[in-house]
């Protein structure tokens, strides 16, 4: 078998192979783009072929940035197409693929790789490990009304009452919401979605870019694909836009694609844009961060449902200490970790010290205070996963009392890691 990058001669094989593997058909192309395959780069994709020439397997990567804990921007290679023809799976050939391509993005430089996994036993065995969260929120729209901040002067004067949607005309510290929302059709704002976007991404942990080329193709998602969205768009006092919010209202259900908000109080007032949108029964907040605000902002907690709770990103190092040097801490301490990487066969002992927000990361050979599958560092290394659970869940072991706190503590991040990148 041969894996080898493809060519730009190579694009229509590469996408009729990778929709054979999952028994679908490609879609036809469109003026301009618009389809997922679209932003693929052809020189980061790889052909598997039989002996007599035949492709039965596909991966690729994208060029995209990823936000680390602290601030710090490091590029990220997105794993994407990856697929085996049904005749020739379980020959090993998913396996070679991805040795292949592990191999040659760390001898790119690259100290991480990044998946949205099909199937979530697929990657773990690679070394990737689930590394961010996200869940669906839908209300009903006869009971979303919001709360108002809880008023801490004088009691029983509520600070202002609800308008004729039932939510809160005033901000969401109790002054006059003076940031109004703009709504447009999403041919108008192409450019003021990637300026906003752009902006989220580098303070969000866990986000990744949305290169320029994904915008100009329109490929991926709504509301990068054509697909026809309204989006409400949110400006600072200066006019400034900081925030929208991606929606479709179909059959009396208004789902939100994303919400991208600067702040807080941004995400705010947009949820109080279409949680009092007109003729509508129920609305459907897509892509919500786990334990975010909304919920307990609602009146009756119980009105915001929460369901698709699952996996995005998934997180692969490639480079133990570049990687872990690379993040921002929050926290002082010492940990020995001793780390395993089954599928490039190697095995590492580390100790890792943070003083001041910086870590050093060096090889050692004091006892462990963990030990822990490559994919499992995968997992905490953006702080959205806690040590101790993974401990608790037999994945990890503890060699010491109180080094899963330990862990805990300095893993922790500054903000919860969120995606909602589609790639």
């Amino acid at each position: 078998m041969e894996i080898r990058p493809t060519t730009d001669k190579d694009l229509d094989v590469f996408v009729d192979t990778v929709h054979a593997a999952f028994g679908r058909f490609p879609e036809t192309p469109v003026e301009g783009g618009g389809l997922w395959w679209s932003a693929l780069e052809t020189d980061r994709c790889l052909l598997a072929l039989t002996a007599d020439g035949r492709p039965v397997g596909t991966a690729a990567t994208h060029s995209f940035e990823l936000t680390l804990p602290g601030g710090t921007v490091v590029p990220a290679p997105g794993v994407t197409a990856v697929g085996v023809l049904p005749s020739h799976r379980r020959q090993g050939v998913l396996s070679a693929m991805m040795r292949h391509q592990l191999t040659e993005l760390r001898a790119g430089g690259d100290l991480l790789s990044v998946l949205l996994a099909s199937e979530a036993p697929i990657y773990g065995r690679f070394g990737y490990g689930p590394a961010t969260y996200t869940q669906r929120v839908t209300v009903q729209r006869h009971r979303a009304a919001l709360t108002l901040p809880r008023a801490h002067g004088r009691a029983g004067v509520p600070a202002s009452g609800p308008d004729r949607a039932g939510v809160p005309a005033s901000g969401p510290d109790g002054s006059p919401d003076s940031s109004p929302v703009e709504v447009l059709r999403r041919s108008e704002c192409g450019e003021i979605l990637e300026e906003v976007y752009d902006r989220y991404r580098r303070t969000q942990p866990g986000a990744l870019s949305r290169p320029h080329r994904w915008w100009a193709l329109r490929a991926g998602q709504p509301p990068i694909s054509p697909a026809p969205r309204h989006v409400a768009v949110h400006r600072n006092a200066d006019g400034v836009p900081n925030g929208y919010a991606s929606y479709s209202v179909d059959a009396g259900t208004l789902t939100v694609d994303e919400t991208i908000a600067a702040d807080d109080a941004v995400f705010t007032a947009l949820t109080r844009y279409v949680l009092g949108h007109d003729l509508v029964s129920r609305i459907v907040i897509n892509h919500v961060p786990p334990q975010h605000p909304l919920r307990w902002q609602l009146t009756d907690f119980r009105a915001g449902e929460v369901s698709g709770d699952m996996d995005w990103l998934w997180v692969r190092l490639l480079d133990v200490p570049r990687a872990l040097t690379a993040r921002g801490w929050f926290a002082d301490g010492e940990l020995v970790l001793d780390v395993d990487d089954p599928f490039l066969g190697e095995h590492d002992r580390y100790l890792l010290t943070v003083r001041d927000g910086k870590a050093d990361c060096a090889p050692t050979d004091r006892a462990p205070d963990l030990s822990l599958d490559v994919r499992d560092l995968g997992s905490v290394y953006l702080g959205g996963t806690a040590p101790s659970t993974l401990v608790r869940a037999g994945h990890v072991q503890a060699h010491r009392p109180g080094a899963a706190a330990l862990a805990d503590t300095l893993f922790r991040a500054d903000r919860s890691p969120h995606c909602l990148h589609w790639f």
